[in-house]
């Protein structure tokens, strides 16, 4: 079958549901063997060689048209590989199409023709016999630029004075920008930064992935690099091929089978801005059928004056919130000294600690004035009570300091679906019995969600949060493995990874979540859609990939003249 790009059309965008469907990633290896694929069935149909590359020029040529229908002068910079040779044949199709209206098309080549691939080689040729004009700067005022520099296979820092000073150029354009397949700088796999200049944010900026979407354009400086994502697969799903295992998948984006029926040929926005459908029930169901949440945390003012009972109250109303039918929230009291704390931690009942030790002194409020559905209880009475802890979903850590600590070891045993929140965390990051006691739980079919940030989860694994972050994927999945339990590890393009599972991308979220108290309200959130759950590994996955998503959608959603978004802010556009 001989596939043709359809005639050009305006791009559209696709709605984005509620719970959404992934799509897959594939990084710099995968991409690379998939395009082998389409080039060997491309090939098996006799067409051209050269197929797929032109393919991917027509497709940077139309969706660059739509961006800037009435350019005139036109910026290419390309570099050596198979991603310049894209550009130039993009360079072409503007060329044709402003000789008749007077414009220009300036093209900035970094490559070496004596070290061409053979699509790039191809694309030079055609590009040198059409005479197109080449430059060593950028033009006085260009409409559109298009970054054609560097593609999937940059993995280190960008050499070369040229290249680093088109790309900063690139990065302050006042016009329209177009980047294929990804911005020049960004790691393909990891949305690592190799360019000198740092990636700057603008609404000018558009991504065109070709073929593949790429995993790093989602995590990490990909997010903020890449600008609004668009995808074109050059007309390889329609080919049947038998394609490796994603590397990993991405949520916040339309279902995998609306995208591929449609955007064949042509180029589909992602992560876009239609409002989450609401939730819907069954009108039978009463309060127990949507599950409990207990939480536990927040430590009260101490000798020091200090207090984290807001990040348990925030989490709380969290989970009340995203439609948890009760929910049950202990407060710890101060932290004991650190005598107290010792001789906790040897006595014969430290499997399960009095009230004293548990909750060494402050009584909670009789109920929560701004969320009096609340139902607070004293944390120890909570850990006293089985059948509790068996039905409900724990949500434990969010402002526990020191005092979670000799809470850990009985929840850890007693409670089937556990949410494990920042100082739980930080406590199971040094004490090998809970690390082990933590990773025996997948054998009795229990569920457990860690809900690291960078920092947390390199405790964890016991390097710096440069490496976790230079390395997202990778660290997330080593995390799950290591702890036998889903990690939600947050940040940029968070990443919910499980043991033996392909992680999986967010694409939902902004900037407006790097905010204090963000982190307790989405503890919250994921122990609510936990407790209406499947069972066993897989519905905690996708309990916690469907409130990372949730969480950011809020944020996407926020009214543009209201610039702060604060955790409670967050909790009432759940």
């Amino acid at each position: 079958m001989h596939l043709q790009p359809p005639p050009h059309r305006l791009p559209y965008r696709l709605p984005l549901p509620d719970l959404p469907a992934a799509l897959p990633l594939y990084g710099s290896h995968a991409s690379r063997a998939i395009e082998q694929l389409a080039k060997q069935e491309l090939a098996r149909q006799q067409l051209p060689a050269h197929t797929l590359m032109e393919r991917a020029g027509a497709a940077v040529f139309r969706l660059s048209a739509a961006l800037a229908p009435h350019a005139h002068r036109v910026w290419v910079v390309c570099g050596g590989g198979n991603n310049g040779g894209d550009g130039l044949l993009a360079a072409l199709a503007w060329q044709q199409r402003l000789q008749a209206l007077g414009g220009e098309v300036y093209v900035t080549w970094l490559g070496d023709a004596s070290r061409l691939p053979d699509d790039a080689r191809h694309a030079l040729a055609l590009a040198q016999q059409a005479g197109l004009r080449w430059a060593e700067q950028p033009p006085d005022a260009p409409d559109l630029a298009i970054d054609a520099v560097f593609g999937i296979g940059l993995a280190q820092a960008v050499r070369g004075a040229a290249a680093n000073a088109c790309i900063e150029r690139l990065q302050h354009l006042p016009c329209p920008l177009l980047c294929v397949d990804l911005p020049s700088g960004l790691c393909a796999d990891s949305g690592n930064w190799h360019a000198q200049a740092a990636p700057s944010a603008s609404p000018l900026r558009h991504t065109l992935s070709l073929l593949t979407l790429k995993p790093g354009l989602f995590t990490h400086h990909g997010r903020e690099a890449s600008g609004q994502i668009w995808f074109d697969d050059l007309g390889w799903s329609a080919l049947s091929l038998q394609a490796p295992a994603p590397s990993a998948w991405l949520h916040g984006c339309s279902g995998a089978e609306q995208v591929q029926a449609q955007h064949t040929g042509w180029a589909a926005p992602l992560c876009a801005t239609t409002p989450t459908a609401a939730r819907q029930r069954l009108h039978s169901p009463h309060k127990g059928t949507h599950g409990s949440v207990v939480v536990i945390g927040g430590q009260q003012p101490g000798a020091h004056g200090t207090g984290m009972t807001g990040a348990a109250v925030l989490a709380a109303r969290a989970a009340l919130r995203a439609g948890a039918g009760r929910v049950y929230l202990g407060l710890l009291g101060p932290a004991p000294a650190p005598g107290a704390a010792a001789a906790t931690a040897c006595a014969p009942s430290a499997s399960r600690p009095d009230t004293a030790a548990a909750t060494p002194t402050a009584a909670p409020l009789p109920f929560d004035p701004l969320q009096p559905e609340l139902m607070l209880r004293p944390a120890a009475a909570l850990l006293h009570d089985p059948l509790l802890l068996q039905e409900a979903v724990t949500v434990c850590g969010c402002g526990g300091g020191s005092a979670v600590v000799p809470l850990l070891a009985p929840l850890l045993a007693s409670s089937p679906r556990l949410v494990l929140d920042a100082d739980a965390l930080n406590a199971i990051a040094t004490d090998p019995a809970l690390q082990a006691q933590l990773a025996a739980r997948l054998d009795r079919g229990w569920q457990t969600v860690l809900t690291p940030h960078p920092l947390e989860a390199a405790r964890l694994l016991g390097c710096s949060s440069a490496q976790v972050q230079a390395d997202r994927l990778g660290a997330a999945q080593q995390l799950a493995e290591r702890t036998r339990s889903v990690v939600v590890l947050k940040g940029s393009g968070s990443v919910v990874a499980a043991p033996g599972m392909v992680p999986r991308l967010n694409g939902s979220g902004n900037a407006l979540l790097a905010s204090a108290g963000t982190g307790d309200v989405l503890a919250g959130l994921i122990g609510a859609l936990l407790a209406s759950a499947a069972p066993g590994l897989a519905g905690a996955v996708q309990a916690s990939a469907a409130a990372v998503h949730r969480h950011g959608r809020c944020a996407d959603r926020w009214p543009t003249e209201r610039p702060l978004l604060c955790a409670s802010d967050l909790i009432t556009s759940l």
